[in-house]
């Protein structure tokens, strides 16, 4: 099973110069826990997730994001997804086409392939993502 197996290919994104309050009123009307950050060029710049907003201060999104990104692309194996995140300690991975973010991947999908039955061979446990 590889990344476009499992993705979100309705990406919600944010722009760097989003106040953290329309960021968090966007996390909470589309249900999700973080977004990809922007430019006006459609070129990712960032991450921002709910921990952020926590764990940060500033005004617009560009002051609290993460600016490391750590993508992966389409055929990407799902273990391989899954080690990423373990290791970074993350929750979401963009999906890119080159340039260009065609989806993302969270946890959560990840849990949802496997809870359809779906063949995921981790290597990490389950518990630790």
């Amino acid at each position: 099973m590889i990344a476009k197996d499992i993705m979100t290919r309705d990406i919600i994104t944010v722009t760097p110069t989003m106040t953290v309050k329309n960021l968090a009123m966007t996390l909470i009307k589309n249900q999700i826990s973080g977004a990809p950050v922007s430019a006006k060029n459609g070129k990712i710049v960032g991450i921002v997730s709910e921990t952020d907003i926590v764990a940060k201060k500033g005004r617009d999104v560009k002051a609290i994001m993460s600016k490391k990104i750590i993508s992966v692309n389409e055929e990407t194996p799902v273990e391989a997804i899954a080690q990423l995140m373990t290791t970074h300690g993350i929750k979401r991975l963009p999906v890119m086409r080159g340039d260009k973010v065609v989806g993302i991947v969270s946890r959560a999908d990840i849990v949802s392939a496997i809870a359809l039955g779906k063949h995921v061979a981790l290597h990490t446990p389950v518990y630790d993502l």
